[in-house]
């Protein structure tokens, strides 16, 4: 079993990560989640000056691979993303473009629920601000939106309601999430 320390940009990409559904993904991979999921709280505590301690820390739990979780938001490449966190040997970063909650839109069938109508939502990676564009679907759609502060308490409980990165990975134009599966099946002892 590969043990893996996560790294997370801030409160959505935690509570992903700490959710049953993935952590079961972890089992069935042969991955071992370290504890505790550590929360940078913002991507410029990613810097590799401010992030030290959290990898140190991670190491001494006896983390195998790091993995480092980070909105690309306005920046233009994932590559200069990744370049900003200066990743070490056995780390690897896992860009959501733009946001992470654009995964959220890429589970149609976690949106069909949501919506309790056939849903699907073509460029999911091409919305800037990806919550917002929830909030507007929600209130054309069921008209009943969620407050503009309410993005944290909105991703906890359609996190814990359904939400599967399997299905973001699965969405044709989802490439980011499809990366992230990819990289933890290229970790898994059973793909080995």
């Amino acid at each position: 079993m590969v043990k893996v320390g996560f790294i997370c940009e801030g409160d959505v990409e935690k509570i992903l990560i700490e959710s049953p559904d993935f952590q079961n993904l972890l089992k069935r991979l042969d991955l071992e989640c370290i504890k505790p999921i550590i929360n940078a709280t913002g991507k410029d505590n990613l810097l590799p000056h401010r992030i030290l301690e959290h990898r140190e820390n991670l190491k001494d739990k006896q983390a195998e691979i790091i993995i480092i979780i980070t909105d690309l938001d306005d920046l233009s490449c994932i590559t200069l993303t990744k370049q900003r966190i200066k990743p070490l040997e056995n780390e690897i970063i896992i860009v959501s473009v733009k946001q992470i909650e654009s995964w959220f839109l890429a589970d149609s069938e976690s949106m069909s629920t949501l919506f309790k109508q056939k849903y699907f939502f073509e460029f999911p990676e091409r919305e800037m601000i990806p919550y917002e564009t929830i909030r507007r679907e929600s209130l054309r759609i069921r008209e009943q939106g969620f407050g503009k502060n309410a993005k944290l308490k909105f991703a906890a409980k359609y996190i814990r309601n359904g939400f599967s990165i399997e299905n973001a990975a699965n969405h044709p134009n989802c490439p980011s999430a499809r990366y992230f599966i990819n990289k933890l099946q290229s970790l898994s002892k059973i793909h080995s």
